[in-house]
């Protein structure tokens, strides 16, 4: 039987909204809880970072099974929607990865609050997009492990570059309103520099498949944070199968909780 099988028998869900301010926005969002008392020093946790117009479901409804698989194993997570990205407030054309990294750093401050969860073992986990700025972020976050899903770096982005100049306004990205300032700031970011420059313990984790972010990305950002990259055979950029999406939770449960 699969995890996915199994979740249907796991415990009692614990799960509450979340919301805190950035910049005088709201940032919304779910926390989930394990079951049962907290131990003496309170429940590890992990925040989860969605990807470039993504959400804090992601593809497929990853993130909230995620969340579930991991509470079910003793750890807590926040989930959440950058600022003009799903519920949260904020426009779109506002994003660049400055702001996803002071919402980043915000959602820290409110787990560490939480009563019931251990602000020493709060960890992050970004994909794609999310997972540049989980490495943007780590030095000011300080997580207690950080964990890469088919990490985005900037020469994604470089194809909107029209020339190789910025556009002078607002790019129409299939309905998304991108703003000029996000690209001109993605495209000068160093974000492998700035992984190498945090230390912990990291994992990262990519299909072999990825046409999006190749596997090479996940390989380059693995080198710089001297850790181990685990491949999902078969996987393309979302992890589109039942038994590579079972392979992933139950590898990144593994590096989350020190198996």
């Amino acid at each position: 039987m699969t995890d996915r099988a199994r979740g249907s028998n796991e415990q009692a869900l614990n799960e509450e909204f979340a919301q805190f301010s950035v910049g005088g926005q709201r940032v919304y969002g779910m926390l989930h809880r394990p079951a049962g008392d907290a131990p003496t020093h309170g429940w590890p946790s992990v925040i989860l970072l969605h990807g470039f117009t993504g959400s804090r479901t992601s593809d497929h409804r990853l993130f909230p099974l995620l969340s579930r698989h991991l509470a079910a194993r003793g750890v807590a997570s926040l989930r959440f929607d950058f600022r003009g990205s799903g519920e949260s407030q904020g426009d779109f054309s506002e994003m660049t990865v400055t702001r996803e990294i002071e919402d980043t750093l915000a959602a820290f401050d409110y787990v560490r609050r939480q009563p019931g969860l251990d602000p020493q073992r709060v960890m992050l986990l970004g994909f794609s997009m999310g997972g540049l700025v989980a490495a943007q972020s780590a030095t000011q976050a300080r997580p207690h492990r950080l964990a890469l899903w088919a990490p985005a770096l900037p020469e994604l982005w470089l194809p909107f570059l029209r020339g190789g100049f910025l556009p002078a306004t607002i790019t129409d990205y299939n309905g998304w309103p991108l703003g000029r300032d996000f690209l001109q700031e993605v495209t000068r970011l160093r974000p492998l520099d700035a992984a190498a420059a945090w230390g912990g313990e990291a994992r990262v984790f990519h299909g072999d498949q990825d046409k999006t972010c190749p596997p090479e990305y996940g390989v380059r950002y693995a080198q710089a944070l001297h850790c181990d990259a685990v491949a999902i055979p078969g996987a393309g950029h979302t992890f589109d199968n039942l038994e590579q999406v079972d392979l992933l939770f139950r590898e990144t449960t593994r590096f989350l909780t020190g198996g």
